[in-house]
């Protein structure tokens, strides 16, 4: 069946990890017939959690796209991960998505995720409508989490139906738009009257979606003001448009698990969450970047986003987009401005979990894959040859962790790499570095939980096995005093011998490479011989001779030497000078040096103050603190030594139940307090 851009609603489902999204999702596809029986998290039978790292841990880490066709219209449900280190399965959903749909427990309330894809959601500007879930929990307590919503979400948030209480247990609920109720036993629901006693709880709720239908139009105002009633369209009407200005947060409840009031969340997001073309999308001109009003409809030309590519090792590169305009039709070419290249299309699909559905075309306002697109990555445009318009793109957070990956076999380096940079198309929020002074390849990313998932996918997709370690840390070394010592190189070996002979003054250079000057008188040492000492000791300073990191800020001045007509030559040289810089290096008072970052920590006020201990604890010097500039965060800054920063980003998110973030930046080099430096002397030496 064809949908219109009105009949199509983009839905992102989001929320903290194990709110139930998952489960709810399942339920809507099957509450529209598109599957037979209800999967289970648990079992790993869900559409949605096809992953074989989601069926093995049991909670989403990527994002899918889910079709639902509901009372003639077409949900593309974009289920989305609940934990933290997936937040770019979370950024690829809602930039595809024209609403937020955010599920959270009725047990718990209001938890650090919710409160984070809040924010995504308010950031995006698109309107936000929510679920409170496990409703028939014994321990759930819908007013309680009403409460906690509208202290963390503000006044606009408004109870669309209030449960009914049956004994200790959860009976049905009152949908307060139309005043009518509804009774539960199991998944079968009877309509019945509303009970005796919830007109009365409810009139208030009622009371207050009136006074916000009133609000979005002088016309409904005037008649609210003379104790008029509104017709239900134009309640439907004002909804909708309150809804899409931000100033009504519809709350729904129920039970995703026992498929109880999800038909109504069903109909809610139909008559109330806006259809594409309501959604303003502003691209901007490929040249010169001025901003472009995108005119969502079929007829236009054709502009779409890649919000998410999936790597498959047997199907090749998948790539999920969302049309603004026109179509993007099967067997076509289209422009990739990102890139400045031309793309192929072939067939193009509809999605349901894994299930791709082939189509002659994906219509402006739809959701649809391609295979094997060359060079167009997540966040890219493609549109038509000519158009030159960029979409925005995705903004996915920097790295926080770094773990360094060595392979098991020898010789699976090169395989390491190509395995990630194909893992890497499929998840932007991680990438891979090679540090050419420790010889570590590091992967970088969200957490240790990510960083883990890559490396199981690294197994099951590709067949290589690694090793995960600590990343070394890049210490340098480098001297406080000065030495003058000489050097010599004689040796004898039958025919011409080797002889070298230098007298060099090794004090602290102004720059962290090695400043090498001579002061020779009378030709002691012959003038093309200096470079060979230069040499000499700038291959000498890579190592130093405290633990062997590399020397730095040294001021080398050849002073004197001899030399032999016969048996002197630039190698004799160089190797004298690498004697005297380990005599020398060692009498100039060498010391270790650790590398310094500059940290910026964003917390809340409340728990600023663990925040401070623990960067003292980790030797770190408070630069300052104040406003962030950011709501409901404080920032904390210091320099602290790179080597107490592993794992921060674990240890933050504990102390702040994840609602913390921070930057992390080396800025210099600092010496190293005697005990943290004879460790790592030691550690080195053994």
């Amino acid at each position: 069946m064809g949908y219109t851009m009105e009949d199509i609603r983009n839905i992102a489902v989001m929320g903290h990890g194990k709110c139930g999204k998952t489960t709810l999702t399942e339920v809507m596809l099957y509450n529209a017939g598109a599957i037979d029986r209800i999967g289970n998290v648990k079992d790993g039978n869900t559409v949605s959690d096809y992953d074989q790292e989601e069926i093995k841990r049991g909670f989403s880490v990527s994002t899918s796209v889910e079709t639902v066709e509901w009372k003639n219209m077409k949900y593309n449900i974009i289920d989305t991960p609940g934990f933290f280190d997936f937040v770019g399965g979370v950024k690829e959903g809602i930039r595809a998505a024209d609403s937020a749909l955010i599920v959270l427990s009725g047990r718990s309330g209001v938890s650090v995720g919710t409160e984070q894809v809040f924010k995504y959601a308010k950031s995006k500007g698109i309107p936000t409508m929510f679920f409170v879930n496990k409703i028939d929990d014994e321990r759930a307590d819908y007013q309680k989490t009403l409460e906690e919503m509208k202290v963390a979400f503000g006044k606009s948030v408004t109870p669309f139906v209030y449960p009914i209480k049956e004994g200790d247990g959860f009976g049905g609920f009152v949908d307060i738009i139309d005043m009518t109720a509804r009774r539960y036993n199991g998944q079968y629901r009877e309509e019945i009257p509303v009970p005796e006693g919830m007109a009365e709880t409810v009139a208030p709720l009622r009371e207050m979606i009136m006074e916000a239908v009133a609000e979005t139009d002088e016309e409904l105002m005037i008649k609210y003001f003379n104790g008029e009633d509104f017709t239900f369209d134009e309640i439907k009407q004002a909804i909708r448009k309150g809804i899409k200005e931000g100033s009504i947060y519809p709350v729904y409840c129920g039970s995703g698990q026992d498929n109880i009031g999800v038909r109504s969340l069903m109909d809610g997001i139909g008559k109330y969450l806006p259809a594409p073309s309501e959604i303003e999308e502003i691209a901007r001109n490929a040249k010169t970047a001025e901003p472009v009003e995108i005119v969502q409809q079929e007829g236009e030309t054709t502009a779409a986003i890649v919000f998410k590519t999936i790597a498959d090792p047997y199907v090749g590169k998948l790539s999920l987009f969302r049309v603004y305009s026109g179509e993007i039709k099967a067997d076509s070419q289209l422009c990739n401005p990102n890139k400045g290249i031309m793309e192929k299309i072939g067939k193009v699909y509809t999605l349901c979990g894994k299930k791709q559905n082939e189509a002659k075309s994906i219509k402006a306002g739809d959701i649809g894959c391609v295979a094997k697109l060359e060079g167009t990555k997540t966040g890219d445009t493609l549109c038509e040859k000519g158009k030159d318009i960029i979409l925005t793109g995705i903004e996915f957070p920097a790295p926080v962790l770094s773990m360094a990956v060595r392979p098991q076999a020898k010789g699976d380096e090169e395989k390491i790499v190509a395995g990630l940079s194909k893992l890497m198309d499929e998840d932007p929020t991680f990438n891979i570095s090679n540090d050419p002074e420790t010889k570590q390849t590091l992967i970088n990313g969200q957490g240790e939980q990510h960083i883990d998932v890559i490396i199981s996918k690294l197994k099951s997709k590709y067949g290589i096995n690694v090793i995960l370690e600590e990343p070394i840390v890049p210490y340098r070394e480098t001297i406080l005093g000065s030495a003058t010592v000489e050097g010599k190189h004689k040796k004898q070996s039958g025919g011409h011998g080797q002889y070298g002979h230098v007298k060099i003054k090794f004090e602290p250079g102004m720059t962290e490479e090695l400043i090498f000057e001579e002061e020779v008188f009378g030709g002691s040492v012959p003038k093309n011989y200096f470079p060979a000492v230069e040499k000499g000791l700038q291959e000498s300073c890579r190592k130093g001779v405290l633990a062997g990191y590399p020397m730095v800020n040294v001021k080398a001045t050849l002073l004197d030497g001899s030399y032999h007509p016969v048996d002197s030559s630039e190698m004799a040289f160089k190797t004298a000078a690498s004697i005297a810089y380990k005599e020398g290096i060692t009498k100039a008072n060498p010391v270790l040096l650790e590398p310094i970052g500059y940290l910026k920590v964003y917390v809340p006020e409340k728990i600023m103050g663990d925040v401070i201990g623990d960067i003292n604890k980790r030797r770190g010097q408070i630069m300052g603190m104040g406003e962030s500039g950011e709501e409901g965060l404080n920032l904390v800054e210091a320099e602290v030594p790179m080597s107490e920063m592993f794992k921060y980003a674990t240890d933050l998110r504990s102390m702040s139940q994840g609602r913390g973030k921070f930057v992390f930046e080396f800025v210099r080099y600092s010496q190293a307090p005697a005990n943290i430096a004879q460790k790592i002397i030691d550690a080195a030496k053994a």
